[in-house]
């Protein structure tokens, strides 16, 4: 059984037991547990259910691992002929997350 879920305006897949990278989730403390809402779509063996926008009485349990951040991207800006040159960076957060479960009632 999989599903498809949106988290941060992002979608992921997850099944039972995925470890997923996900945006920063600043409200969850590490170690606590989360119930994800917004499920797109649910697979098990027989059956595939899409949600208009999401599917009704289904939900994720999941448990945050860590919260983290990426590797530094570098962004380099030139104008030529001008002696213009920037270069900026910036590292992302991120919260890595377990699925425990996945629930439809």
């Amino acid at each position: 059984m999989y599903a498809l879920v949106e988290i941060g305006k992002k979608q992921f897949k997850v099944a039972k037991g995925d470890l997923i990278k996900v945006p920063y989730a600043r409200e969850a403390a590490e170690g606590s547990n989360l119930e994800i809402q917004d499920v797109l779509l649910l697979n098990d063996e027989n059956n595939v259910v899409v949600g208009t926008p999401f599917v009704e009485k289904a939900k994720v349990a999941a448990t945050v691992k860590e919260h983290g951040r990426e590797r530094k991207i570098l962004v380099f800006k030139k104008k030529r002929r001008k002696g213009y040159k920037k270069t900026i960076g910036h590292r992302q957060y991120f919260t890595v997350l377990e699925i425990n479960d996945i629930i439809t009632e």
